[in-house]
C-alpha cells in the first residue's frame, strides 16, 4: 500500500473510532450518553491502536503531524515525505468525523448544547487560558512522542520451550503499547485541553464542523484552533531533540 493512502486511512479510522466515541458520550439519546470520561479515554485508545494496526506496516502510523515532523527531524522519514503526510493526515481527519456526523446525524438533530457538538469533532480548554492550553498540549505531545522513539521491540520466552523466544515487534503488537500510551495521557493530562496531541486529530474535524450542516452549530471556535496545531508539533520536535540527546542520531 502506498504510504499516504496508509496514512490517511489510519487517520480516517482513528478519527472515526475516536470522535466517535466522543459523540456517543456528549450527544443526547445515544447508548452512551454521559458514561463519562473514562469511556473516552478508553475508545480514543482503541482508536490509536486501530489506526496505527492497520497502517503501520505501510507507513510506519504517524497518524499524526507532530509526530512525522518529530520523525523527519530525527532523521527517520525524508523531509520530501512530509507534506504528503501531514495532507493525508488531514484529509483523513475530515473524512473520520465526517462519518461521525453521518453516523450520529439523528442524534445531532436532538442534542441542544452547540459547545457539546462542537467537542464531538475538536477540542477545547475547559478553563480558557491559552498559554495554560499551550503549555498543556506541548507536553502531551512531548509524553506521546518520547515514549514512541524509545519504544523497543520486546521479546517474550515460550513457557516449556527451553531457549524458545517469540519476538513481538513494532509491525504485530507494537500498536498495544501506543494505544495504552495514548490511555495514560487521556487520563492523567487531558482534563484540561481534551489532548489534542494531534494537529490532524483536531484542525480535520475542525474544517469538517465548519463545513457539514450540523444543526443549530455555534462557530468553530478559530481563534484557538492554532493552540492544538502549533503545541503539538512543538511537542513532538523537542521530544525529537530529547531523543537525539539521549540515544544519538542514527
Amino acid at each position: 500500500m502506498n504510504p499516504f493512502v496508509a496514512e490517511f486511512i489510519g487517520t480516517t479510522l482513528l478519527v472515526l473510532f475516536g470522535n466517535g466515541v466522543v459523540a456517543n458520550v456528549v450527544l443526547a439519546r445515544t447508548k452512551g450518553n454521559n458514561s463519562g470520561w473514562i469511556v473516552i479515554t478508553a475508545g480514543w485508545a482503541f482508536a490509536v491502536f486501530v489506526g496505527v494496526f492497520c497502517s503501520q506496516k505501510f507507513s510506519g502510523a504517524h497518524l499524526n503531524p507532530a509526530v512525522t515532523f518529530a520523525m523527519a527531524a530525527a532523521g527517520k522519514l525524508a523531509w520530501s515525505k512530509v507534506a504528503g503526510y501531514v495532507l493525508a493526515q488531514i484529509l483523513g481527519g475530515v473524512v473520520g468525523a465526517s462519518l461521525v456526523f453521518l453516523f450520529y446525524k439523528e442524534h445531532f438533530k436532538v442534542t441542544e448544547d452547540a459547545s457539546g457538538k462542537l467537542a464531538c469533532f475538536c477540542t477545547a480548554p475547559n478553563i480558557r487560558n491559552i498559554p495554560q492550553a499551550f503549555f498543556c498540549e506541548v507536553v502531551g505531545t512531548f509524553v506521546l512522542v518520547l515514549p514512541v522513539f524509545l519504544m523497543t521491540d520486546a521479546t517474550f520466552k515460550i513457557p516449556g520451550l527451553s531457549g524458545a523466544e517469540l519476538p513481538i515487534g513494532l509491525g504485530t503488537m507494537g500498536a498495544l503499547p501506543v494505544g495504552l500510551l495514548v490511555f495514560a495521557i487521556g487520563l492523567s493530562l487531558g482534563g484540561t485541553t481534551g489532548y489534542a496531541i494531534n494537529p490532524a486529530r483536531d484542525l480535520g474535524p475542525r474544517l469538517a464542523h465548519a463545513i457539514l450542516p450540523v444543526p443549530a452549530k455555534r462557530d468553530s471556535d478559530w481563534s484557538y484552533a492554532w493552540v492544538p496545531v502549533a503545541g503539538p508539533i512543538l511537542g513532538g520536535l523537542l521530544a525529537a531533540l530529547v531523543n537525539s540527546l539521549l540515544v544519538g542520531k542514527p
